[in-house]
């Protein structure tokens, strides 16, 4: 089999991402997608704070351009041609599944609700009428908790509040979103440590800081606009530490498009990178802090006024070897002394994580651990310093402000039950592996998937095909299909069309990682027959429960009512519900940490302790890692190539060239990979520049390889660290073979 010869690039973004953003405008026209990205619309993809009122490719403090392929990508996709009828007619259900994830986001815009029933081979469109009809009917006929409501971040605060104002009314807590999937390891960590679940900074804070350290995560693929802020701090004199066992190509070097000396030669990023094991990041932060306490470098003052725990961290670290540390990380004591080095001189440090830390079982140790770190020095509760998980869609945040989420905050019940005068369920509810878990039981009926792919960012696809399967009603509102569609069918399914952010009918707003409020003033919809996700909502809401419940649901229909009524139930948003008349975005009250009083019980910051995990696995395992490539966006692939890692395809394997010959494997040799999940075979060898001893695999392809497991605290499954064996092919037969598009997941799940 030959490998696509690809141009090895010298630095990342640059002259090829303005390059591909000029291909992606061929397809939709130039002048069209200028001007749809310079309304005033919220970035539909990362959650790095972008449009809004401040315009088009205006971030949050105002630079202009700011804009990445990413942008791009979504906007375009949104823009393409809508799918014929005759579409469902000509693709069966089963030949959906031989699509690429790639293949199925580019078959155009859906352009009318479609259903297929049990047994049915294909989907077929229908009116909305009926398509509304047979969600109210199973709302109606069945238990409220028998059904569960999961949301993604493509949504508006709008429609998420109003869903899951709906749901509570109906009787239910199973009410969750994506970030359980992601980041919500992050936000229950930061609130046991600091009182709040979000950065603590400002986009201003990060470009004035002096020392970033940048933990499990690679933005030059998946939030580039993060890029232009790195560079920034490193031509300010400050410093960047990355902390990553994969070295990444655009974390070394990047070229920000909209800076002309970095366009032309490029901007160095990591000043020290370090690459541990999968799983090593708590034993470096444990490592740089056990070494500034031997230094006397922590900040008695700030310690002594403003935490509290903290002789048990020291007692912890004090007894802690640096031969564990070493061997824990991977990363030696030379090293780490460096780091700490580096971290006792800095004025002003910021670290910023992503799902490299989160998808751990032990996900929320690691951000405490991070904390531990910072409060040392300091580090929290001042200008241009603090915490800053790195969100990953542009309002998972906003959605989980809106209170879709298991437990509502007692102070929102309380503000709800006074508005509506009514009682709200006080079950703790279901995070989503507890609603996938329930529906693979048989205890769950139905499931309303407003935007997102829930097959797509399960672990252990198979499981989740099964347990998605065993539901009488699965409904998903999309704007394009993905594999969900197809592999994560219910014994009904149903798919209804949806406007994109800047097709609105009516303003909405967003929540970018900083805490920020943006306003989106919609625009015209490129689909005739496609509704907005409040217009669906109400229709249901208003058959299922009638207007005589505590909500008028047609006064809903009128955006600025639901913001009215988000104002007096959200603590922090008061300022929304003016934002229609004054137009003036804002930063949500009491989250933002600028002195050292925490919104916490006793009013301290808490240090934590945790022991180091145990990796140790059998000699002929590696720990793998999932990860996006550049050319996609959660679980939407845009480009099969993943271009800064110099990869043509996605159904490959990336490992030490130490391990390749070790294990007696050739490059592009065909194998078998497995875990405790499943196999994948015909998975091609490729050598990179990882930490020997560890692998990497792409999401969601390889999602069949992922087990179950969950960090016991915030629910999120482990896509990181994963012990796999890789076997050579047992049948030649397959060494020459070029596998069909979906061909892996069709032998393991149908197996």
């Amino acid at each position: 089999m030959q490998k696509k010869k690809m141009k090895k690039m010298r630095s990342a973004g640059g002259w090829a991402a303005i390059k591909y953003s000029l291909r992606m405008a061929s397809r939709v026209g130039w002048w069209r997608l200028w001007k749809a990205m310079m309304t005033k619309n919220a970035c539909k993809t990362c959650a790095l704070g972008m449009g809004g009122q401040l315009g088009g490719m205006r971030n949050e403090i105002g630079h202009w351009p700011e804009v990445c392929k990413k942008s791009f990508q979504a906007m375009v996709a949104d823009m393409q041609k809508g799918i014929q009828p005759e579409f469902f007619e000509k693709y069966s259900i089963d030949q959906l599944k031989t699509l690429t994830p790639r293949e199925l986001e580019w078959c155009g815009r859906l352009t009318e609700p479609v259903y297929a029933g049990k047994g049915d081979t294909h989907y077929r469109p229908i009116s909305w009428e009926e398509a509304i009809g047979r969600i109210v009917k199973q709302f109606k006929q069945t238990g409220a908790n028998e059904n569960f409501f999961y949301v993604s971040g493509r949504s508006s605060n709008e429609a998420a509040f109003l869903l899951q104002l709906f749901a509570r009314i109906y009787g239910t807590n199973y009410v969750h979103n994506c970030s359980y999937y992601c980041h919500q390891a992050s936000g229950v960590g930061l609130t046991r440590s600091l009182g709040t679940s979000t950065a603590t900074i400002t986009l201003e804070d990060l470009e004035n800081c002096d020392l970033f350290f940048l933990i499990g995560g690679n933005p030059a693929s998946n939030h580039p606009r993060l890029m232009r802020s790195l560079m920034n701090i490193r031509r300010r004199g400050g410093r960047v530490i990355v902390i990553n066992p994969v070295k990444e190509l655009g974390l070394i070097n990047f070229s920000v498009p909209s800076d002309i000396r970095s366009l032309l030669f490029g901007s160095r990023i990591a000043h020290e990178y370090l690459q541990p094991h999968i799983g090593g990041d708590m034993a470096i932060l444990q490592g740089i802090g056990k070494q500034i306490l031997e230094w006397g470098a922590e900040d008695h003052h700030f310690i002594e006024k403003a935490t509290e725990g903290f002789a048990e961290y020291r007692q912890q670290l004090q007894q802690l070897s640096w031969s564990e540390i070493e061997e824990s990380s991977g990363i030696s004591r030379e090293q780490l002394v460096a780091i700490a080095e580096q971290y006792k001189t800095a004025k002003n440090a910021v670290f910023g994580w992503t799902m490299g830390i989160t998808h751990q079982e032990f996900g929320v140790a690691n951000v405490q651990s991070i904390v531990n770190l910072a409060l040392l020095r300091g580090m929290i509760g001042k200008p241009s310093a603090g915490m800053l998980p790195i969100r990953g869609h542009s309002n998972i945040q906003g959605i989980g402000s809106m209170g879709v989420v298991p437990q509502l905050k007692q102070q929102i019940i309380e503000n709800l039950e006074k508005i509506t005068n009514r009682q709200f369920p006080k079950s703790p509810g279901y995070d989503t592996m507890a609603c996938m878990d329930a529906s693979e039981r048989g205890e769950l009926k139905a499931a309303f998937c407003l935007g997102g792919n829930l097959f797509g960012s399960n672990p252990d696809s198979r499981y989740a095909h099964r347990a998605l399967g065993k539901l009488e009603l699965v409904t998903y509102l999309n704007t394009t299909l993905n594999n969900g569609h197809a592999w994560g069918t219910g014994r009904e399914t149903l798919i209804l069309p949806v406007l994109a952010r800047d097709e609105e009918p009516q303003p909405t707003t967003q929540e970018s990682m900083f805490n920020y409020v943006r306003l989106s003033d919609g625009g015209p919809k490129r689909q005739v027959h496609v509704k907005s996700e409040i217009e669906i909502i109400t229709a249901i809401a208003e058959q299922v429960l009638g207007n005589e419940c505590g909500v008028d649901w047609r006064e809903m229909r009128n955006y600025q009512h639901i913001r009215q009524f988000i104002a007096r139930a959200i603590p922090g948003f008061s300022a929304i519900a003016e934002i229609d008349k004054n137009h003036e975005e804002f930063q949500i009250a009491n989250r933002t940490l600028h002195d050292a009083k925490f919104p916490t019980a006793s009013g301290k910051a808490q240090f934590t302790v945790h022991p180091l995990p145990k990796l140790a696995g059998e000699a002929n395992e590696l720990r793998l890692m999932t990860v996006r490539s550049e050319g996609q966006f959660n679980t939407v692939v845009y480009e099969e190539e993943d271009i800064y890692r110099g990869q043509d395809r996605r159904d490959v394997i990336l490992l030490n060239r130490k391990d390749i010959d070790r294990l007696g494997l050739e490059i592009d040799e065909m194998v078998e990979v497995r875990s405790r999940a499943g196999t994948l075979r015909g998975i091609l060898v490729r050598a990179f520049d990882i930490r020997e001893g560890n692998a990497l695999m792409y999401y969601p392809e390889a999602n069949v390889l992922v087990p179950r497991d969950l960090d016991p605290s915030s629910k999120t499954p482990a896509f990181k660290c994963i012990p796999i064996q890789i076997e050579k092919l047992s049948s030649p037969s397959l060494q020459n073979l070029e596998l069909l598009p979906g061909r892996q997941k069709i032998e393991q799940l149908t197996s």
